[in-house]
């Protein structure tokens, strides 16, 4: 079962839009990891430093294996420079509602 994946994110003031310009930059190579269905990346209207990363992963451990290969190109430690406070990951399953 697929699993849904909220990254949300708060930009150095100021910062929002060049953040998304960064996404911009790396999402393709995202896009294409074994395991990624998709990326959305939401930008806050009324804080335009806040964002969030709507994923969609075959499964959890895609998203994991994903993020050690991020961490391993020092990918985390450049985004985690230019935020205010980690980063909040969550994961999600579809509920049959």
């Amino acid at each position: 079962m697929a699993v849904t994946v909220l990254l949300e994110l708060k930009a150095k003031s100021g910062t929002g839009d060049a953040m998304v310009g960064v996404f911009k930059s790396i999402l393709p190579d995202t896009r294409a990891y074994e395991g990624c269905i998709s990326v959305d990346v939401l930008q806050n209207q009324d804080d335009p430093d806040t964002l969030v990363l709507v994923e969609v992963w075959e499964a959890k451990e895609n998203h994991e294996k994903y993020m050690g290969w991020r961490a391993e190109t020092g990918l985390v430690d450049q985004l985690m420079a230019a935020v205010e406070n980690p980063p909040s990951i969550r994961y999600f399953n579809t509920a049959d509602a």
